[in-house]
């Protein structure tokens, strides 16, 4: 079961692996990200943040898809962490069950963005692609940590 999904362009950091694993009572941690499976160093320092307890898994984005759909995954209370909004967009578009939310804690900021928050930043096409996964009925909200007030976002 999907208990939490979060975009964090650092991924799993102090912030998601203490903070956020701890207030969703997850006991699997799912990073859906095409090139850290494949990159030697990024999936080390991904294992090295991983939560004590906790299960982690690294896969790229369709094979967590055909995985959660699958209902392989089903036995685990996850809480899986994108690294930006299009991977959040491709990741939950292809799912079955549509999660009721979708925390957004920090995209990288670039000459092609918009400052909405102190951490978040978005394109066009974030917007466009935000505004389809609030159509479809996923809460969009920006949210550092458990502790801090959270912002519904709505393009």
């Amino acid at each position: 079961m999907i208990k939490f999904i979060r975009v964090d362009h650092r991924l799993l950091h102090g912030q998601t692996a203490l903070s956020w694993y701890g207030a969703t009572h997850a006991n699997c941690v799912l990073i859906a990200n095409d090139d850290v499976p494949n990159d030697p160093i990024r999936k080390a320092t991904t294992k090295m943040a991983r939560p004590v307890g906790a299960k982690l898994v690294i896969m790229p984005i369709q094979k967590s898809i055909d995985q959660i759909n699958s209902g392989i995954a089903d036995k685990y209370d996850i809480m899986i962490v994108v690294e930006s909004i299009h991977d959040a967009y491709r990741l939950i578009s292809g799912l079955k069950d549509k999660p009721e939310s979708l925390n957004l804690g920090g995209t990288k900021k670039t000459d092609d963005t918009e400052n909405i928050s102190t951490a978040v930043n978005v394109t066009a096409q974030d917007k466009v692609e935000l505004k389809k996964l609030s159509t479809s009925g996923v809460k969009v909200y920006i949210q550092q940590v458990p502790t801090a007030a959270s912002k519904t976002v709505d393009f």
